[in-house]
C-alpha cells in the first residue's frame, strides 16, 4: 500500500484509517496510538509509507520512529539496539533515589544509554560512565549520554572503564541480559529478531552475566555503594545467593504494576 500525504501534520481521516488498518492487520495491538507516532515522525508520504512498512514487518516501533519514551526523556534508539523497557524505569528510579548530588554512577550493559541519561538529568553534578559490548549500542548511547556530560565506552562489562573509578562508584546500574537461553525463542518476534542476542540471553538460568558483574562489583563500588540489577521474580533466590557470595548485602524491591523486580546489593 502506498500513501499520498498532502499534510503530514494533519492526516485525513481516510489516511489515518488506512495506516491503522495496515498496522492492525500486522498484529499491532495499539494500532491507533502507533499510527499517531508514525504521523508525527514522518516528514513526507514516502517516509510514512516506509515507516509503516517497517513496523508492519515486525520492527519495534521505537526503532522505526527512532526514539523511546523513558522516565520523562526521549531516548534515541537505532535499528539493532535494545529498546529500553518501561519496567526498567523502576530500576532507574531506585538508582536515582540512591544517588546523592555529585555521585559517581556507572551504567553497565547500557544499550541505548537510557539509564545513564536519566541519572545525568536527575542527579545534580553526577559523574556518569556507561559501557556496552555492542558497537551499535555504543554509538547510540553516545548520542544520548555524551551531550549531557557522560562518557560511553565500548567493551565487556567493567573492562573498558577507567581504572580510576575503582573503589569510587556510588551507584552501579547493571541491567544485564537475564532471559534463560532456552526461553529466548519464546520472546516476542520484535525482540528476538531485531534486538541483539547478547542483550537478551543470560545463559542457562539467565544469571550468567549477573554473576560476572557481582564477582567484580565490590572492587569498583565505593564503601556504601550499591549495585542495582533487574531480574525475574523466579530468579531472586539464586541471584541473591550470587550477590551475597560476592560479599555484597542484597535486598529486593518490586513494583507490581510494572512487573518489575530489582535487586539492590550494597558494599
Amino acid at each position: 500500500m502506498s500513501f499520498h500525504l498532502s499534510d503530514s501534520l494533519h492526516p485525513s481521516d481516510s489516511l489515518r484509517s488506512a495506516v491503522v488498518s495496515r498496522l492492525r492487520a500486522a498484529g499491532c495491538v495499539f494500532a491507533e496510538d502507533e499510527a499517531e507516532l508514525l504521523f508525527a515522525a514522518a516528514r513526507d508520504a514516502d517516509e510514512l509509507d516506509a515507516m509503516a512498512g517497517r513496523r508492519a514487518a515486525g520492527l519495534p516501533l521505537e526503532q522505526v520512529v527512532g526514539w523511546a519514551a523513558f522516565s520523562g526523556l526521549r531516548i534515541a534508539v537505532d535499528p539493532g539496539v535494545f529498546v529500553p523497557r518501561r519496567r526498567t524505569e523502576f530500576l532507574v528510579d531506585q538508582a536515582v533515589g540512591l544517588a546523592a548530588a555529585g555521585a559517581v554512577c556507572v551504567d553497565l550493559c547500557c544499550g541505548s544509554g537510557a539509564a545513564a541519561a536519566v541519572l545525568l538529568s536527575a542527579v545534580p553534578d553526577a559523574e556518569v560512565h556507561a559501557s556496552d559490548i555492542e558497537p551499535a549500542a555504543v554509538r547510540c548511547a553516545r548520542r544520548n549520554v555524551e551531550p549531557l556530560g557522560g562518557r560511553v565506552y565500548e567493551g565487556d562489562l567493567f573492562a573498558p572503564l577507567p581504572g580510576a573509578l575503582r573503589g569510587r562508584v556510588d551507584v552501579l546500574v547493571a541491567n544485564v541480559p537475564y532471559v534463560p537461553s532456552g526461553e529466548v525463542g519464546l520472546l516476542p518476534a520484535e525482540a528476538r529478531e531485531h534486538e541483539p542476542l547478547v542483550a537478551l540471553d543470560g545463559g542457562a538460568d539467565g544469571l550468567d552475566v549477573l554473576r560476572r558483574v557481582a564477582a567484580e562489583a565490590a572492587v569498583w563500588l565505593a564503601p556504601g555503594g550499591s549495585l542495582l540489577s533487574e531480574v525475574s521474580e523466579q530468579q531472586c533466590a539464586p541471584a541473591i545467593d550470587a550477590l551475597a557470595g560476592a560479599g555484597l548485602t542484597p535486598r529486593v524491591v518490586t513494583d507490581e504494576d510494572l512487573y518489575a523486580t530489582v535487586l539492590i546489593a550494597t558494599r
